[in-house]
């Protein structure tokens, strides 16, 4: 399974490594730095990367790269998701996961490692497990740690790990029992001048807080389950039950959990919250442009619509843009040729907009199609899907 992983961070240095079948050597990361200097971004390095002797397969995420070295063929999703379940298990652990972090608790992270990985296979990739198998760092425990030379390595072994609910530990207790549910949506949608909606798709998880007494067993239903496409759920959740009745039945993991993410296809009505009117226009005759954006809300249902950022890439000819924002800040950038306008909130009652001229380079031909404009926004208590 996997021999060895490696973390990289985006300037390309390995900071850290593990080995657990036997120990593979740095220099196996080449053909991995060579695929990333072909990469325009970072998120294009590919997956998986084959070379004579090894596979390498990668995500990337918090600016580090998660690189498993593996000698013989397995399903590259099972390598995948093992590589997110490690990063989610540091931000657990440690609030955030990036490269200082990692290093100051170094010595929890080869611990919490070692847990997860048995001569290279996964065995304990649960939260509530491995917070028994090795404690949560904190200021006390790290001095106790240093004065007595003790580590965080719990004494005894978890109560639900041989349970037929592993992701909950037993005996757990709360003087306040309650449960939070996240819904998070992110939509994709391309619409046209006309303000006619193209293409749209939902992306959207639920995110749990359960902090109960005992070991609850919660339902939950959805208006119209229907919608929701790609369903993936946590172990938690008995599959049979959504399979017949589309509900949710399921025992939660003790604190932060994610029960299920989903897809909301094209095919479905997807209801744009928001709508940019634009007027950009070049002339033939002379070196300057008029570039006019205005941003309002549309079936918010009365939220706020927070968060607004407008950016669009200009075309090579655009020398300069002279431009008066309404609310907010805007910059622009001559070299990468990138316009962006950090909205903020929208007021409906005076709607934001972004006025002004575009000067082209001097004998420049006229750009033969208009930018496109990137918007992104947020709306909180608000589910576009309708579910």
């Amino acid at each position: 399974m996997i021999h060895s992983l490696f973390l990289i961070n985006s300037s390309g240095d390995i900071f850290l490594e593990k080995h657990w079948k036997s120990v593979v050597s740095r220099s196996v990361c080449d053909y991995f730095f060579e695929a990333q200097e072909r990469a325009t971004e970072a998120e294009n390095v590919p997956p998986v990367i084959p070379t004579p002797h090894h596979y390498l397969l990668s995500v990337y995420r918090h600016k580090i790269f998660f690189v498993a070295v593996i000698q013989t063929e397995v399903p590259p999703l099972f390598v995948i998701e093992f590589l997110h379940r490690v990063v989610d298990t540091f931000q657990d652990y440690f609030g955030v996961c990036s490269e200082p972090v990692i290093k100051d608790n170094v010595v929890v992270v080869y611990e919490v490692l070692e847990e997860m990985l048995d001569n290279g296979f996964p065995l304990a990739t649960e939260s509530n497990i491995l917070k028994e198998l090795i404690k949560p760092p904190t200021i006390l425990r790290t001095v106790v740690n240093t004065i007595t030379g003790s580590t965080n390595v719990g004494d005894q072994l978890p109560t639900g790990q041989l349970s037929v609910v592993p992701w909950r530990r037993t005996g757990v207790k709360y003087t306040n029992n309650e449960a939070y549910f996240d819904v998070v949506e992110e939509i994709d949608a391309i619409i046209d001048k006309s303000g006619s909606t193209i293409t749209a798709e939902i992306q959207g998880v639920i995110d749990a807080c359960v902090k109960l007494t005992g070991m609850p067993d919660l339902t939950l239903s959805f208006m119209n389950p229907r919608l929701l496409d790609d369903v993936s759920f946590h172990p938690c959740v008995r599959f049979k039950r959504w399979e017949s009745e589309r509900i949710l039945s399921f025992i939660p993991p003790d604190g932060n959990f994610r029960l299920l993410s989903y897809h909301v296809s094209a095919q479905n009505l997807v209801a744009i919250p928001v709508y940019v009117k634009h007027n950009i226009s070049f002339r033939d005759s002379t070196s300057l442009g008029r570039f006019e954006i205005t941003v309002g809300p549309k079936q918010t249902m009365g939220k706020t619509i927070e968060g607004v950022i407008v950016t669009s890439q200009m075309p090579k000819g655009v020398l300069n843009m002279s431009l008066s924002p309404s609310q907010g800040t805007h910059t622009f950038d001559p070299v990468t040729k990138m316009l962006s306008w950090d909205v903020g909130k929208i007021n409906p009652q005076k709607l934001p907009s972004l006025k002004g001229t575009v000067s082209l380079q001097a004998g420049a031909s006229r750009p033969d199609e208009n930018p496109t404009i990137n918007l992104q926004f947020k709306i909180q208590q608000l589910a576009i899907s309708g579910k």
